[in-house]
């Protein structure tokens, strides 16, 4: 079992992944899309790169997310001797 203090460092690596990870959530969700219309002057795969992160590259980005924080955030388990079996 962790002491206090290693599970205070823990629970600060862990909020810390969570963040970033909100915050490229954010970026791909939101901020991508507000810039659609100057996007759409790029040409990716033969569509609009606006039109591209819309329909497939947010999602595409999305999956991406959600298998890297999985990884990091089973390595900061093992790190700390929390990890499931």
């Amino acid at each position: 079992m962790p002491s206090p203090g290693q599970m205070t460092e823990y629970w600060a690596r862990s909020r810390n992944l969570m963040i970033t990870v909100l915050v490229l959530w954010f970026f791909f969700g939101f901020f991508i899309h507000f810039f659609v219309k100057a996007l759409n002057q790029i040409s990716f795969l033969g569509f609009p790169l606006g039109f591209y992160m819309a329909a497939q590259g947010s999602l595409i980005a999305f999956v991406a997310i959600i298998f890297w924080y999985a990884h990091r955030q089973n390595k900061i388990d093992e790190e700390f001797g929390v990890a499931e079996d």
